[in-house]
Formats: C-alpha cells, sequence, structure tokens
C-alpha cells in the first residue's frame, strides 16, 4: 500500500507531462514560439520551450508526493528542503522560459544569466542546505562552514545550470541525458538513506521519459532552456542535500568536457551539424568543438558507409555518459 501510494506521485508526473505536451506544441506554434530543426535538411519548424510540460509536471508529482507525507503519513521530514528544493527549480525555469521567449540567439545577457541563477540559488543557501564538508584526497573530510552555503551552494547551481545546456541540440539528447544523470543519483540516494531524494529524482525522471516521447528523433518539440537550466539544477541540488557531490562531479565529465570544448571556440562555435540530402550530418568545423563533433567524426570514422546521423549521434552520447556513470560507481562509491 506505501508503496502505491508514492509510486502515484511519479505516475503523476508522467501522465501530466504526457498529456499536456500535445497542446502545448499546438499552442506554441499559434504563438510563433517555434524554431528550425537545423540537423535536418527539410528544416522542419517545431514547437519550442516544451520544458515547461516537465517542469509543470515534475512539480504536480512532488507536490503529491508532499500531500501523501503529510496527510496519510503525519510526517514533516525534509519538508524545509523539498520547498527549497522547488522553490530554486521554479526559479531556475521562470529564467530560462525567459530565454526561450527572447530567442536562443538573443536571450538574456550572460552576465544577466549568472546574477538571476545566483539568486535562484537563495532557498538553498537561507535554509542552510546540505553538509558542510568536503573530501580532499591524501587530506580526507574538512569542515569548510559558511564557505559551503554562501560560495559553494551558488557555484554549484550555476555552474550546473549552464553546463547541462551546453551538451544539447539533437533530438532526445537532453531528454535522455538528463535521465541517465537522474538515475544514477536516485541510486546513490537510495543506496544512503536519503529515498525521499530518489522519489523526487523519479518524478523528474517520468516527467522527462514523457517529454522524451515526443522529442526523439524526429522531434516535435524542442525543450528549450527552461528544461535544461532545471535538470542541471536539479543535479546540482540533488549532489548538495545529498552529500555526494564528488560521485555527481564525476558523472557531470561530459559536460565539463563540453565546456572545455566550446571555451575552445570561445563560446561561438555552434554544437549542430551540417544536414545532408540523404539525412546524414556532417561536421560544421574541421576542429572539435563539442562532444557532438566528436561523436560525428567517430561515426564517420567506425562506420562503413563513411556516414552519422543525427539519432546515432545521440544514441552515442549517451554510451559514453552510460560508461562515465558505471566508473563513477565503481571508483568513487566501491
Amino acid at each position: 500500500m506505501v508503496e502505491i501510494l508514492l509510486m502515484s506521485s511519479i505516475l503523476v508526473s508522467f501522465l501530466a507531462t504526457f498529456l499536456i505536451i500535445p497542446a502545448w506544441i499546438k499552442r506554441a506554434k499559434n504563438a510563433g514560439l517555434v524554431g528550425k530543426d537545423v540537423n535536418k535538411s527539410s528544416k522542419e519548424i517545431v514547437a519550442e520551450a516544451g520544458g515547461i510540460t516537465v517542469i509543470f509536471g515534475f512539480i504536480l508529482g512532488v507536490l503529491i508526493y508532499v500531500a501523501i507525507k503529510t496527510f496519510y503519513f503525519k510526517s514533516s521530514d525534509n519538508l524545509i528542503e523539498i520547498f527549497s528544493l522547488l522553490s530554486t527549480i521554479l526559479l531556475v525555469s521562470f529564467i530560462g522560459m525567459i530565454d526561450d521567449i527572447l530567442g536562443w540567439k538573443i536571450g538574456l545577457g550572460k552576465k544577466t544569466r549568472i546574477w538571476l541563477v545566483l539568486f535562484a540559488s537563495i532557498p538553498l543557501i537561507v535554509v542552510n542546505a546540505g553538509t558542510p564538508t568536503i573530501y580532499l584526497p591524501f587530506v580526507g573530510k574538512i569542515s569548510i562552514g559558511l564557505i559551503y552555503p554562501l560560495i559553494l551552494i551558488p557555484i554549484g547551481i550555476i555552474g550546473a545550470s549552464f553546463s547541462f545546456n551546453t551538451l544539447a541540440g539533437y533530438n532526445g539528447l537532453e531528454a535522455g541525458q538528463g535521465i541517465l544523470l537522474l538515475a544514477a543519483l536516485a541510486i546513490i540516494s537510495a543506496a544512503t538513506g536519503t529515498t525521499w531524494l530518489s522519489l523526487i529524482a523519479l518524478c523528474m525522471i517520468a516527467s522527462l521519459i514523457a517529454f522524451l516521447y515526443y522529442n526523439k528523433y524526429p522531434a516535435k518539440v524542442f525543450p528549450g532552456d527552461v528544461m535544461t537550466y532545471s535538470v542541471g539544477a536539479l543535479i546540482a541540488i540533488m549532489a548538495i542535500l545529498g552529500n555526494y557531490e564528488l560521485f555527481a562531479i564525476f558523472i557531470f565529465i561530459p559536460y565539463i568536457l563540453e565546456v572545455g570544448l566550446k571555451l575552445r571556440g570561445k563560446l561561438k562555435k555552434e554544437s549542430f551539424g551540417v544536414a545532408q540530402k540523404d539525412g546524414s550530418i556532417k561536421n560544421k568545423y574541421d576542429k572539435i568543438y563539442g562532444l557532438e563533433h566528436l561523436a560525428i567524426r567517430i561515426l564517420e570514422k567506425t562506420k562503413k558507409s563513411g556516414k552519422a546521423y543525427e539519432w546515432e549521434v545521440v544514441l552515442l552520447l549517451y554510451a559514453i555518459q552510460i560508461i562515465v556513470i558505471m566508473l563513477g560507481f565503481i571508483l568513487i562509491i566501491t
């Protein structure tokens, strides 16, 4: 009975997202909130900012979970942390939505984004979220006091939100990556006794699975910054509240590499490929400015046809992420 009640919140997240997306696609197109699918030669027009449905489903599912805890189990455990988490996610998603409405080529200024996401981290700062200890190789755990809430929490939220947004632009990539990363964190949460965090992660995973059905190749809707900023922020928040920052940083290695490659191109090189008439894609540049470019290069070198397709690039990046996660369990957890 308990399991059924708790699982109902996950089901609500899935169904809310899945059922709302078709209406969002229609409304977004009517409102002109659309973008071109640049990795396809047909340049199809696709509804933008669909990630707002993911956030809606996620928040609704988490609130159902809170209601079950409050009314059925008569428990108020972790409610402060949960509402701090939701407050930050809402603020970050609002920032992402503004970016989506203004358009990805205009959007908010870089400094404005940083300050706004810094503001979004305040709910976690004021409740002194997490544990102010860090692990240093050859030293062990040390307490860093107020440095943790005042400096490391904002840096974590800002870094995760923006870096998760860099490995993107391919049908199903962002949603699939979010599912993989959050699933890993859900497992760690369950193993370390913070099962409430696992359930929150599963609510987002359920919403992302529903979204992926419409976002997979060929996409009917794009996630937008409203989703990527929020999923990135949730990953950081889980690491903070679950006290497994080192593991979260390790499995985030693909994004750290992506940021490094983007910096190589002075943040001006796009992740997109060049669509070919036969449906394949080629690299836009001679050098590698993103893991997407690297995946295209690998596929071209290893396949007999010498051609890379968008969906293959996404699957290869999934595989890389899975390998990194498995290494994280082996090297960090065991």
